[in-house]
């Protein structure tokens, strides 16, 4: 097991090549920028960020088995769904192999891909750090950087909108904590 004082920089970079490196260290640099900014912890924030993709890289079948030594059974969409499994992997592997016991980091990293309702303040800072980063550069990047210096939940909303659009475009299912997060951002963000 692994401090929460250990170097996580040199520990990813043995696991991931080099744009998913850079793409951590960004997401843990934008996730302590939004923690200041928010009023968050930010070594939880640059611990959730730079372990946010830990096994995003790990062979499909190595992921598989991480979240059922886990004990977490997945749901018909994320069976499914190949490109969520890393972020129910990785929130199971930092327990494991880093003794990682803080509830918000793990669910921080759990929930990064598809948000979910009622999430902790570094959930939601860990979700827009990962669109956010300085490295990303799709249509939309902008105004969600903006977006999250004026408001979380706007940035979110803004977000999900994206991802909903994009998912149904393709006729791909989209999940249910995505659908809770971003109505649970509608119905309570007033704008």
């Amino acid at each position: 097991m692994i401090e929460m004082d250990a170097d996580y920089r040199s520990i990813i970079r043995a696991l991931m090549g080099d744009y998913r490196y850079t793409h951590s260290v960004n997401v843990a640099a934008e996730a302590v920028a939004l923690a200041r900014l928010y009023g968050c912890d930010e070594k939880k924030a640059y611990t959730a960020g730079i372990l946010h993709d830990v096994t995003k890289e790990f062979p499909k079948d190595e992921q598989l088995q991480i979240i059922a030594d886990g004990g977490i059974i997945l749901d018909d969409v994320q069976k499914n769904a190949p490109k969520l499994w890393h972020s129910i992997s990785g929130s199971v592997y930092v327990q494991s192999r880093f003794g990682i016991t803080d509830e918000d980091i793990i669910n921080a990293i759990r929930y990064h891909t598809t948000g979910r309702a009622n999430m902790s303040l570094l959930e939601k800072i860990i979700y827009t750090a990962d669109y956010t980063s300085a490295e990303r550069s799709y249509n939309g990047a902008d105004i969600m950087r903006e977006k999250s210096r004026e408001s979380l939940d706007e940035a979110m909303i803004f977000s999900c909108q994206f991802t909903l659009q994009n998912l149904s475009e393709k006729r791909a299912a989209i999940h249910p904590d995505q659908l809770f997060c971003y109505n649970d951002l509608v119905l309570n963000t007033k704008g």
